[in-house]
């Protein structure tokens, strides 16, 4: 079965709008100025909109709500109170929004299906079976923490066994990870050979996702229920509607007022609202949610109108931007309340029974607190654990077959050898999936028979697709931040994504999900979770036309994260092994492919073989010399070798180092070559002012400063963009005529 097969066209709505409503007179109109909404009490869902009838629970189920809801609030005002004793150092609440919550973990299975909270699902969490001592941790920074290990602020959910991935501060980001998460499963279900590979999947599993009624007006929000809506995945979103977005109100931010409205043309979601105050109401429509992912029916939507009882964190005062009147109207919706005088008032149980039992959380809590309160923060010696994956090791000699190497064959441009590297990688481990913008050959199966296929813009990925089908390779929409965020999802549960960017230009969508995201999973949960991928980049100039938004390089502004690794492969033979290695290793990689090189017939290379592997972190010594060293990576390399023989001509010795990997770089192989010809030129093509070469001029100069017998000199591009017109690009982009010129400069210091 393929995603051709469970794809449907959507008709276009009836419902669209007419022409004349963009008319110029209707777009000249002045911006209406939005309306001040009342205060935004709960309203009742009108009856024609009510199901059948609600859940008939027990006493015992009553009683356990109450209780999961009142031992969440409770957490809540201990948290603050331990906040103002300076006991811990931030909080932000959960308060009412219990209600919902606790419906919703009574209707999921932990451990089984799979949780993307966000920060005020104090209460879900709880229910699914976090203890008050593991979220205290949490609060105090201690080691023992299961959700970060003392690395994230409180109310930061994660929890192995209960399968709740580690949580991030952005708004939104989570959501293409869950979308990604549920993908992983689909994805299983339809690659045969999956299925012995990876363990935990179930076929009615069901990921769940929150989001504040803020988080709504992100993109990711849209392309995540795209995605979801796209594949039917058995994603429930559920949507804490507290009408506020720390001070910005819903009608200020969301057209309409109700987000509901706005998606209401989303095809296969089932929608639902409810009140989020009113226990019984959301369990009835909790299960209805869950039951229709469980079915593998598609996404369903919950929209639960709910109350912020307190401010937005404790560093917020909502009395500075909220009326009297509306607060007090919250109040009278608060959900531990409100079910607290209907369990009495149904006399399920008595105004001393549940005394008695609020005692007993109150004194739960306090143990816990002081339990958390004793325990030890984690080591100072710790902070660089868990940056990368502890038991792979790409820069080991595990990774290294370069000395035993046999080619073969005839010579390959960088584009045949990378998509050789594909096709054995995914031959080899049926984890590995690929996707992007227009990788694949068709997407459109029926019509493959008569076409050659795209396969890329530049056919790196070409007949992948046909090898291994469209459940392995396939196309995405044309969203940057959708391909990064699934693929974090997906590499979460076991798969091994091979994305593309498909021009490094457009990479900035998806730089909160890398950034913040991708790099930062497995340090910040302390190593519960992890996300290893490989993102393939084409990047660079030096081809006419490229112009502005097709021949950018700035590689500083990745190598400068922790946890990614940055590779940049100057030939063909190195694109393939160090292409190995990124899929092979266990962390994050963004390998990036030069487009100018692609095809150039000086890097051709025969075939290495099928367990070809140069490992990160190690340089490679282009050419020999004596007198001035060159350190470079990517276009540089050729046009330092072609200036190094120009020097040589003038009585020069140039040495080249190639470090094909940026993040790690080959530290020992610059020392050694800087202290051998005690002159040092580092090129490369980003900007000169912050570029890739400032750190290591700068770390030549404090660590190698008695060996050098000149200033270390930079080539770089200028401080600028680089033009449409060559003779523009040429004076912009470093050329062969710099290289050289400084290469006799510094000899002649």
């Amino acid at each position: 079965m393929s995603d051709t097969k469970v794809l449907r066209l959507v008709k276009k709505s009836e419902n669209d709008l007419p022409e004349k409503a963009f008319t110029a007179k209707a777009v000249a109109s002045p911006e209406p100025k939005p309306a001040r909404a009342a205060a935004p009490a709960i309203k009742p869902v009108p009856a024609r909109a009510r199901q059948p009838e609600k859940p008939k629970l027990s006493r015992e189920q009553m009683l356990k709500i109450f209780r999961a809801m009142y031992q969440s609030r409770r957490l809540d005002d201990k948290e603050i109170q331990m906040k103002g004793q300076n006991r811990i150092f931030f909080q932000i609440s959960g308060a009412g929004h219990e209600a919902i919550l606790v419906a919703a973990g009574m209707c999921l299975k932990p451990g089984h299906d799979w949780f993307y909270p966000y920060y005020r699902d104090r209460a879900l969490c709880l229910q699914l079976g976090m203890t008050p001592l593991e979220m205290l941790l949490e609060s105090v920074g201690a080691e023992a923490d299961p959700n970060s290990h003392g690395r994230q602020m409180p109310s930061h959910w994660g929890h192995k066994e209960l399968n709740i991935v580690s949580q991030s501060s952005p708004t939104g980001t989570q959501l293409l990870q869950a979308v990604g998460c549920a993908e992983a499963g689909y994805r299983v279900k339809l690659i045969k050979e999956l299925k012995k590979r990876v363990k935990g999947f179930h076929n009615d599993e069901v990921v769940y996702v929150s989001l504040g009624d803020g988080t709504t007006s992100e993109g990711e929000f849209w392309e995540a229920l795209n995605t979801a809506c796209n594949l039917k995945l058995p994603v429930v979103f559920l949507l804490e509607d507290n009408g506020y977005a720390i001070s910005v109100p819903v009608e200020v931010q969301t057209a309409g007022g109700d987000v509901s409205k706005l998606i209401s043309g989303f095809p296969n979601l089932y929608r639902q609202r409810c009140d989020g105050t009113d226990p019984i109401e959301s369990l009835a429509t909790m299960r209805r949610a869950v039951d229709n992912c469980r079915k593998n029916r598609g996404p369903s939507f919950v929209h639960a109108k709910v109350i912020r009882p307190y401010s937005h964190s404790l560093s917020d005062d909502e009395k500075l931007y909220r009326c009297e009147a509306e607060r007090l109207s919250d109040a009278e919706h608060d959900p531990v309340r409100r079910f607290e005088t209907l369990i009495v008032k149904e006399n399920i149980v008595s105004p001393d029974e549940l005394q008695k039992l609020k005692d007993e959380v109150d004194r739960e809590l306090t143990e816990a607190a002081d339990i958390a309160l004793a325990s030890p923060q984690p080591a100072p010696e710790t902070v660089l654990d868990f940056i990368y994956s502890p038991t792979v090791d790409p820069t080991s000699p595990e990774f290294d077959t370069e000395d035993i190497v046999e080619l073969s064959g005839n010579p390959g441009t960088m584009v045949d050898l990378i998509n050789r590297c594909l096709h054995t990688e995914m031959k080899r481990d049926p984890r590995v999936i690929a996707f992007g913008e227009d990788i694949a050959d068709c997407s459109r199966e029926e019509s493959l028979g008569q076409l050659k296929g795209k396969g890329g813009v530049f056919k790196v990925t070409a007949n992948l697709q046909r090898e291994f089908g469209s459940a392995r390779v396939f196309n995405s929409p044309l969203a940057e931040a959708n391909i990064v965020g699934r693929g974090i999802g997906m590499a979460t549960r076991g798969l091994k994504p091979v994305v593309e960017i498909q021009f490094f230009d457009y990479i900035w969508p998806a730089f909160h999900q890398i950034r913040n995201e991708l790099a930062l999973l497995r340090w910040r949960s302390g190593n519960e979770f992890s996300a290893p991928m490989v993102m393939r980049v084409p990047i660079g100039g030096y081809r006419r036309g490229g112009a502005i938004y097709h021949s950018q390089s700035g590689v500083s502004i990745f190598t400068q994260i922790p946890g990614l690794r940055v590779v940049y492969p100057s030939n063909a033979l190195d694109a393939n092994g160090l292409l190995r290695t990124s899929i092979r290793c266990d962390d994050p990689v963004m390998f990036l492919e030069h487009k100018h090189l692609y095809r150039q017939a000086y890097n051709k290379s025969p075939y290495p073989g099928d367990e070809f592997m140069i490992p990160f972190g190690k340089a490679k010594t282009v050419r020999e010399g004596s007198d001035v060293s060159i350190i470079t990576y990517g276009a540089l390399v050729q046009r330092s070798l072609v200036a190094a023989k120009q020097a040589e001509q003038q009585g020069i010795s140039v040495e080249i180092i190639d470090l094909r990997t940026l993040n790690p770089y080959d530290w020992n192989a610059i020392a050694e070559s800087a202290k051998k010809t005690s002159r040092v030129i580092v090129a490369h093509e980003d900007t000169m002012s912050w570029g890739y070469g400032a750190e290591i001029a700068a770390r030549l100069s404090n660590e190698l400063f008695e060996y050098l017998d000149a200033p270390v000199r930079r080539v770089a591009a200028m401080d600028t963009f680089v033009a449409y017109a060559p003779q523009l690009e040429e004076a912009i982009l470093p050329q062969v005529a710099d290289v050289l010129k400084a290469i006799v400069a510094l000899k002649g210091y």
